[in-house]
């Protein structure tokens, strides 16, 4: 799907081809297809030459639909390639178990780049160290199952290959729905996501969508972690490029499709992520509130507040609204357990912008005040003088502070307007 993606986006499969060469595979063993899943049309990256991975035997409606979409000839191909072998339908699925030397070997006869021939052997690499720490045994003795094949190898050889051309410079995912259920692969039955795929996908925001289907692989979960820098929301870009990736299957309910966004980072626009936690209180003492504020404000949060709300049983209570960087919501929650008297909390990821601030000194005939300045793309917006330094000035030369905020926005504007 990535692959796919990629392509459709614009990388020509001529190049992928070219890398790949070395793979002792044919010209007519990688192709595209297009085809539609739940309506949106996507390209599918297709590879001969060894069976699909036993998690994906198809053995229900929707899955024969979508392999009868794999091996039809009634799509546009990029080029005709040959009919599928005999027994390619028996859904009887054959696994070549490499190790991380073999495919390395492989690797090095790839026509990739030095640099790109070294980073699909780290991605194999941290493939390696997690199926050795699975299942408890030494790197050197690691055999590869169905991430191991030769399609699969292919798959991260080509979109190393693919994400080297695009020469981009920061790559941003979307949370990862995993999907639920079970899978079968050669060890037996597991829950998904499968045990490498949860490995690799430690400290990736993921959650489990209701499609009874694996949604990531092991292959999927090693590139999305090994490149993507951020998590969340799309970032501010102007958008060049679209590109989307079809699996296998058509889940009909939603499209099964990755979608790739390619363009520029849109400096303009000053946007980031944060993550508002929230809680209802109605049982605590008054006083621990001003405390609970100083402590989370000390803590790194953005803003903390509260507001009076209604709660069940006719009780008054408090709504606390923490804003908080995502790295630091668990620091967050764990103070409000363990300060307040609530049970629970709650959070989501929001979207914020926010004005360039800068701060601006000017002189009063009573004293130094900073001015915080706000403002966008070079256009001051709003200024205003910091009210801690105006109180501290008016205490000092015993003017009212009215007085001292005036005479700072006048020394600010003379400043601004010779």
């Amino acid at each position: 799907m990535v692959l796919g993606a990629l392509i459709d986006a614009g990388v020509p499969l001529g190049g992928i081809r070219e890398a790949l060469g070395g793979l002792a595979i044919g010209g007519d063993s990688v192709w595209t297809e297009r085809v539609v899943r739940a309506g949106i049309s996507a390209t599918k990256f297709c590879v001969r030459g060894e069976d699909s991975p036993v998690e994906h035997a198809h053995h229900d409606p929707i899955e024969a639909h979508a392999h009868a979409h794999a091996h039809g000839h009634g799509h546009h191909h990029e080029h005709t390639q040959p009919a599928p072998p005999a027994g390619a339908d028996s859904h009887r699925h054959s696994h070549t178990h490499r190790s991380l030397a073999q495919i390395a070997t492989l690797i090095d006869a790839s026509g990739l780049t030095p640099a790109a021939k070294a980073r699909a052997k780290q991605l194999f690499l941290r493939l390696g160290e997690a199926e050795a720490a699975i299942h408890g045994m030494p790197l050197e003795q690691v055999h590869l199952h169905e991430v191991g094949a030769l399609d699969s190898i292919i798959d991260i050889v080509g979109s190393v290959y693919a994400l080297e051309q695009l020469g981009v410079d920061r790559i941003v995912s979307s949370p990862l729905n995993v999907g639920s259920g079970t899978i079968t692969s050669a060890h037996g039955h597991y829950p998904v996501p499968a045990p490498a795929t949860l490995r690799l996908l430690q400290g990736v925001p993921m959650y489990a969508g209701p499609q009874q289907k694996e949604l990531v692989t092991p292959t999927g979960a090693l590139l999305i972690s090994s490149y993507a820098t951020s998590y969340g929301r799309v970032p501010p870009m102007r958008v060049q490029r679209v590109g989307y990736g079809a699996g296998s299957r058509d889940l009909h309910e939603r499209p099964n499709v990755l979608r790739v966004l390619i363009g520029e980072e849109d400096a303009g626009v000053s946007a980031d992520t944060v993550v508002v936690v929230e809680a209802d209180i109605d049982d605590m003492n008054p006083q621990i509130f001003g405390v609970l504020m100083d402590g989370l404000l000390g803590d790194g949060a953005l803003d903390v507040f509260y507001t009076p709300i209604q709660m069940k049983k006719n009780r008054p209570g408090t709504l606390l609204t923490i804003v908080s960087r995502p790295e630091d919501r668990e620091k967050h929650t764990t103070r409000v357990f363990r300060e307040t008297t609530t049970i629970g909390v709650r959070y989501r990821e929001m979207t914020r912008e926010c004005l360039d601030r800068k701060i601006v000194h000017v002189t009063t005939p009573y004293g130094a005040v900073a001015i915080k300045v706000a403002g966008r793309q070079g256009e001051v917006l709003n200024a205003a003088p910091e009210f801690d330094d105006c109180l501290r000035v008016a205490r000092e030369s015993g003017k009212p502070v009215k007085d001292v905020q005036a005479a700072a926005m006048k020394a600010f504007l003379d400043l601004s307007h010779p």
